[in-house]
């Protein structure tokens, strides 16, 4: 597992709402930091996307168009054009654009379904994005920021190094 299980079993006991919120910070601070991200999807950007972290209590759909993102309990998350599962961890270094997505693929530590030309087309939306979800959720962190950065790389570089995934 890449996430520890003990921050796991935390996590599931956070209300959906307070989730929602924080998911909800996090996908505002990438818009306003990266606000043409998912200008290379074409009309890709009209379609759902579902994001299904297996070791999280939480789903997470966004539409791109919108710019919105919505959380649910895991299992309970509407159909989506495109579905992409996987430790969590390693779905945010996709994001990031420092995993190489292909060999996580190829190597079954994710699960795709739905359309793969939208699920492509992310891909290389990500790859050049530059996101650094640490440094945005340090910046989101006010006084607390370096502690919260250095916890959260931290966590990062153990999980991907115990996982056998490296930082691109």
């Amino acid at each position: 597992m890449l996430v520890p299980s003990r921050l796991m079993t935390a996590a599931g006991i956070v209300p959906l709402p307070i989730a929602a919120r924080a998911a909800s910070l996090l996908f505002e601070q990438v818009l306003k930091s990266h606000p043409r991200l998912f200008d290379r999807l074409g009309d890709y950007r009209y379609l759902c996307f579902g994001f299904a972290p297996s070791d999280l209590a939480f789903e997470f759909v966004i539409r791109p168009a919108g710019g919105s993102i919505r959380t649910f309990r895991r299992g309970r998350a509407p159909e989506t054009d495109a579905r992409i599962s996987g430790p969590l961890l390693l779905m945010l270094g996709l994001a990031e654009g420092r995993l190489d997505g292909d060999a996580v693929f190829f190597a079954r530590k994710l699960a795709v379904t739905g359309n793969m030309e939208a699920v492509l087309a992310l891909r290389n939306a990500l790859d050049d994005s530059g996101i650094d979800l640490v440094k945005l959720a340090g910046d989101m962190s006010g006084p607390i920021r370096r502690p919260v950065m250095a916890a959260l790389s931290s966590i990062r570089r153990r999980a991907l190094k115990a996982e056998g995934a490296g930082w691109n």
